[in-house]
């Protein structure tokens, strides 16, 4: 008696973890199950689609050309306090898109920094934007800039990362500096960094359980964010990003989960072993952080730039994780990057 009954408590355990391991299937837009498409987009050499927004100058006629790379939880509905005054001035294009799984383009189940970099290049190409375009990578979407720093250096002009994503291992950096910088994180998130890297497998299950916190940010823990943080969400509040509803529309999974698994991932590369792409000085690449920033510690990028001098950083003395939001900020990123 006790064997059969045994066998079921097995069978039931395993039919269980399968079911709480595994990610809903995506809801993929114009799919009849899926969410209507709401955006223009390309089509990729793979099939999947990308979704964008254009805004300034014509292309035709822009003077610059710049792609924006939103970060955790976006979308091309980043909306950048950028003065029309600028863009008339610079006559400056901008290219927004959303990453794969988020807003309207197509989830990636094979998201890797390099393929974020083939995307940026294939958009760019699409869209027929030019040979050499700009980039500004902002928090997360910080690692598809690190990726186009790699695998695409001939197709930039120039490149900014803004409040950058870093990665606790990448495995030139200093093990003790890694350290130290990982402990400034809260618990919850620092075990939710570790799933990622270790056990992307289980990050679904460690996302959507009940038990405890998983990520500070999806729980709303305000403790992340600076005083200059807190000022920006009073005033901004949802105007941060437009269309909020839509980021997530196609699965949390395809969107959030998978970026912090391609985040967090064994990469091939890091930002140590890059060399300067622009040894002629045709153009230039800016690293900035602010100092009060509680989301990522300025650590690990203070170290990247004093081994790298070939990149241009700006430490923002009261500036949080948010700090791209102040008007006079984003406007001294952009001439930064634009004009040097």
């Amino acid at each position: 008696m006790l064997g059969p009954i045994a066998v079921a408590v097995v069978v039931g355990v395993l039919g269980w973890a399968y079911q709480a391991l595994k990610p809903p299937p995506p809801k993929i837009c114009g799919s009849r199950n899926g969410p209507p498409v709401m955006s223009p987009r390309v089509k990729l050499s793979d099939g999947r689609y990308l979704a964008y927004r254009e805004i300034g100058a014509p292309k035709e006629e822009a003077k610059y050309k710049v792609i924006v790379i939103h970060g955790f939880d976006s979308s091309k509905d980043l909306n950048l306090p950028i003065p029309q005054e600028l863009i008339e001035e610079l006559k400056i294009y901008f290219l927004f898109y959303d990453r794969a799984g988020y807003g309207d383009s197509d989830p990636n189940p094979s998201r890797t920094v390099k393929n974020e970099a083939s995307d940026i290049e294939e958009l760019a190409d699409r869209l027929q934007i030019g040979s050499r375009f700009y980039v500004i990578g902002v928090s997360m979407g910080a690692y598809p800039a690190w990726g186009c720093l790699r695998y695409i250096p001939h197709r930039l002009s120039g490149i900014s990362l803004v409040v950058p994503f870093v990665h606790y291992w990448w495995h030139s950096f200093p093990s003790r500096l890694l350290r130290e910088a990982f402990g400034k994180l809260q618990v919850t998130d620092q075990w939710t960094f570790r799933v990622a890297h270790h056990a992307p497998w289980l990050l679904y299950w460690w996302m959507t359980q009940k038990w405890f916190t998983s990520l500070s940010i999806m729980a709303g823990n305000m403790k992340i964010f600076s005083r200059g943080d807190m000022e920006i969400i009073k005033s901004c509040g949802d105007k941060i990003n437009l269309c909020q509803e839509k980021i997530k529309h196609q699965g949390v999974h395809e969107s959030l989960h998978r970026d912090l698994i391609a985040g967090y991932a064994s990469w091939e590369f890091d930002p140590l072993e890059l060399e300067n792409p622009f040894p002629d000085n045709q153009g230039s690449v800016h690293l900035w952080q602010g100092m009060e920033d509680r989301i990522i510690p300025c650590e690990i990028n203070q170290y990247i730039a004093q081994k790298l001098p070939w990149i241009r950083y700006h430490e923002v003395p009261n500036g949080g994780h948010l700090c791209i939001f102040e008007s006079d900020l984003c406007v001294a990123v952009i001439r930064a990057l634009l004009l040097g």
